[in-house]
């Protein structure tokens, strides 16, 4: 068999990789895009050639061009994008690992580096395959080098294959005269110049004919079209630049040897390591027969027996630290796990006298003997054991670890053991696939005990780190004081549920399907056909084509019929208005009338999931349902609101923040403006219209109040010009002249957002009056949209971090005082900048003053908090 080389053009497929796929990021934040894909080409071409040799080269960041005058013309490439930058050397590293040789050479460029070995491995016997973007290098294919141009798309990899033979085909001149035709056409791409006016079509004419440029220009009399005589005598020495600039070198000096690049194991230990890392999935099935080393020591105990586990319980309360797991899953319970010694995890079953309550029993013991308890999600602890938030003992892994990057998806075992004790750990996923952990027990016993130990251990070794951490980004006292307590919380509010009215929520969706049935009708009637309305594509060519409606926007799949695109059309044509408010009712029918009801328990409550570590900005999040997402703006949505309703002999109190972002600007702005106008109690959004319509405040109208208050609330979100006009229906030069007023108004607030933008431009992150911190990467990006993106994320996370900090503060102050009042009532809900509390009758007033004064007090600003208050026998009633 013969030798078969593949030589890989380094940077030129980092870079179809990176433009080819979307933009990817690791857990830590690292750009992964290119290099995967240049992996998943790498991996395609060494199969199909069959290879037996590898080598990549790469250009050095700075080369030294092997002509003095091509500094001037190949100086003036476009810079890198930096999130393909950093892949550069990520990309060498992987290599590296795999024991690919890498070959960079100062003077060289990789396409002469390319074209010094393809020429010598050709003379030596080898078949060669060339893996480049790069079309320059087709002048390089003879018969037995072939160059292969991949295109990545997100729909796979195609390639373009040429040998000698297919570059005469396709551009009717030989691999050699490909060179002259690049002579005289140029290369916009690297600003290199070719002879005006002469294009492809005709450089191919002309080399077809005199088979060189120098030719060609010998013979210029025969040169047609005239203007192509004219141009290649006048820039003759331009044209000849050209080919010497597009002409590769192929006797390039290099110290190699065939034998370096002999294809071994690239599969190695080190490279898997690196690619987990990297969290290439895909790539890692590849490394068939290779097993993670285990970088931690986890030695998992199970006991059985009832003495055994009281003495492990007696042992573990004498240890200053302590990790804890609890083995619990649909509220079956199989044991807790203690890590309190190096290395060892006692896992004690839940059987025969090992009951759940002693179980349970004994761990909360432990919180109040051990001066650390750690554990990875203290919320599922408090569903078992009946902690309180004074407890100084208590230490949660995930949340600590959201704090201090919460850009993150998950926060898993793994995800802590990798980015703060630098350990590569295999997920319970990896482990144990979908088992459950009764399952999993039973099958997988011992693969179960590794996951259980990983648990246990890793609460136990993060804690220092993690505190440190938290320590120097200042973010210790809102972990201690904000975010520890609002566990308790969440976990309180979890366990509490809200009531629902089957009956009414049964009645509610029946008059929704009454509703779309007549709809639907109406639709038909006004389209004079039956379609399917819920099909995009019907829909589309009903509209567009049959009724023909104008202001239609044609796709590769069709018609849009987006929400953009009908609302513009309303006004016109009564059918759009309909089919917007069809899809209402239908999200109104599917969401919440039958949704709702399989959340509803057997205790007539649902008892949704909040989420304290999904939201950069630190908002809570709320699912299975999503309570925060109650429709508002429709009276139909709203109506959803009557099902929820009290307990018996309770009502609802409602207390929700007003205009805290606008407040929260305006004490972090220092506006003086703004700051006066919340503390002389003024309308702001009336206020505003004055200023920005130059109308006596007494003479603002509705419509110019409401266009101020898209104006406020716009400009905390980094509204731009085009997004107003499109909000308020205006040009952009309008938008434009209320933005600048708004500004000119209030000029600190100007001032403010500038400086944010700044100083997130130069740390990386932007933070909370609290220290909540927001990385904000986005500023970094060559991508101008993914800039104002991230400019946008600037302005707004403080504001709306700073408010999430607010409310999580009130909220647990108004948990904490019910519970040591030993009140009745109880926080059931927090709903963004709104607090539901279900009140015994008897409390009602009670709870008002309360939630009045600690809502108010919950942070000190250079204007007044205030709140809207209101109770109901129903959260509709209440809101």
């Amino acid at each position: 068999m013969s030798n078969k080389l593949v030589l890989i053009d380094g940077h030129s497929i980092l870079n179809r990789a990176f433009y080819g796929l979307p933009d990817l990021t690791n857990s830590e934040g690292k750009h992964t895009n290119a290099v995967l894909g240049f992996l998943n080409i790498m991996f395609r071409f060494l199969e199909e050639a069959k290879a037996t040799h590898l080598l990549v080269a790469f250009d050095l960041k700075a080369p030294t061009f092997r002509h003095k005058m091509f500094a001037e013309y190949k100086g003036t490439r476009k810079p890198m994008p930096e999130e393909l930058h950093e892949q550069v050397q990520l990309m060498k590293d992987v290599l590296t690992a795999m024991n690919i040789p890498i070959m960079q050479k100062e003077g060289y460029e990789a396409d002469d580096i390319l074209g010094t070995l393809s020429k010598e491995a050709e003379k030596a016997g080898f078949e060669v395959s060339i893996i480049s973007g790069d079309r320059d290098l087709l002048q390089l294919a003879t018969d037995h080098v072939q160059i292969r141009i991949p295109k990545t798309k997100m729909s796979g990899t195609i390639v373009e294959d040429y040998y000698a033979a297919d570059v005469l085909e396709k551009y009717q001149v030989t691999p050699t005269e490909f060179i002259d035709v690049k002579g005289l056409m140029g290369d916009t791409a690297d600003n290199i110049p070719g002879v005006p006016g002469i294009g492809e079509k005709t450089a191919t004419k002309l080399i077809t004919q005199f088979h060189s440029i120098e030719n060609a220009y010998e013979h210029i009399g025969e040169v047609k079209p005239k203007r192509a005589q004219n141009n290649l005598k006048e820039y003759y020495d331009q044209a000849i630049l050209s080919k010497e600039l597009a002409t590769i070198k192929t006797d390039c000096e290099l110290a190699f040897s065939f034998e370096d690049a002999v294809l071994n194991d690239i599969y190695t230990e080190e490279a898997f390591l690196l690619l987990k890392k990297l969290e290439f999935k895909s790539i890692l099935k590849k490394f068939e027969g290779i097993e993670e080393p285990e970088p931690l020591t986890c030695h998992v105990r199970t006991v059985t027996d009832f003495g055994e586990a009281e003495e492990i319980f007696a042992e573990a309360g004498e240890a200053s630290v302590l990790g804890l797991h609890l083995v619990e899953e649909k509220e079956q319970f199989f044991g807790c796990a203690l890590s309190y010694k190096e290395g060892e995890v006692a896992f004690i079953r839940s059987e025969g006298f090992l009951t759940q309550e002693y179980l349970c029993e004994k761990a909360k013991e432990l919180y109040e003997k051990v001066d650390v308890v750690s554990v990875l999600d203290l919320k599922r602890v408090l569903f078992y054991l009946d902690l309180h938030e004074e407890m100084e003992s208590l230490f949660d892994c995930k949340v600590a670890a959201y704090l201090l990057n919460p850009m993150k998806d998950t926060y898993q075992y793994e995800d802590i053991a990798r980015d703060y004790l630098e350990l590569l750990l295999p997920s319970r996923a990896e482990l144990l696939k979908k088992l459950s952990w009764e399952e999993a027990l039973e099958q997988e016993e011992e693969k179960a005990e590794k996951v259980i130990g990983y648990e246990a251990v890793v609460a136990a070794k993060a804690v220092s780190v993690l505190r440190t951490a938290l320590k120097e980004q200042q973010m210790d006292l809102l972990y201690e004081e904000i975010e520890l307590p609002t566990i308790f919380a969440l976990a309180d509010m979890q366990k509490r549920g809200i009531r629902v009215e089957k009956d009414a929520l049964k009645e509610y969706g029946d008059q929704l399907v009454d509703k779309i049935a007549d709809l639907e009708q109406s639709i038909y009637q006004e389209a004079g056909e039956v379609f399917n309305i819920n099909s995009p594509k019907q829909l589309g060519v009903v509209l567009f084509e049959h009724m023909g409606l104008k202001g239609g926007k044609k796709t590769k799949t069709g018609y849009s019929t987006s929400v953009d695109v009908l609302e513009k059309l309303t006004g016109k044509y009564p059918i759009t208005g309909m089919v917007l408010e069809y899809r209402h009712l239908t999200k109104l029918k599917s969401t919440y009338a039958d949704g709702l009801y399989t959340f509803i328990q057997e205790d007539g409550r649902i008892h949704g999931t909040f989420n304290q570590t999904i939201t950069a900005t630190g908002r809570i999040s709320s699912t299975d349902p999503n309570l925060q997402n109650i429709p508002v703006r429709m009276p139909l949505g709203r109506a959803i609101r009557k099902v929820f309703v009290p307990e018996d002999g309770y009502v609802f109190v409602d207390a929700d923040y007003s205009q805290i972002e606008l407040r929260v600007l305006a004490h972090l702005s220092g506006d003086e403006a703004l700051i006066q106008a919340y503390s002389n109690h003024q309308d702001i959004h009336a206020s505003t219209a004055s200023e920005v319509f130059d109308v006596p405040i007494e003479e603002v109208t509705s419509d110019q109040r409401r266009d101020a208050k898209a104006v406020n609330f716009g400009i905390v979100y980094g509204i731009s010009a085009f997004g107003l006009s499109q909000d308020l229906n205006i040009t952009r030069k309008q938008a434009q002249e209320y933005i600048d007023k708004y500004f000119a108004t209030y000029p600190g607030v100007k001032q403010f957002l500038d400086d944010t933008v700044k100083k997130a431009k130069e740390e990386g992150y932007v933070e909370t009056m609290f220290h909540r911190i927001r990385p904000v990467p986005e500023l970094k990006s060559s991508n101008f949209m993914q800039r104002s993106f991230g400019e946008r994320v600037a302005m707004n996370s403080p504001i709306q971090g700073t408010a999430a900090d607010i409310i999580k503060i009130a909220m647990v102050k108004v948990n904490m005082w019910m519970k040591k009042e030993q009140m009745k009532s109880r926080l059931i809900l927090q709903i963004h900048d709104e607090l539901l509390i279900e009140a015994s009758q008897d409390e009602a007033e009670k709870v008002k003053e309360m939630l009045t004064e600690e809502m108010m007090a919950a942070a000190s600003l250079k204007v007044p908090l205030e709140i809207d208050i209101n109770t109901g026998n129903s959260w509709y009633e209440a809101k």
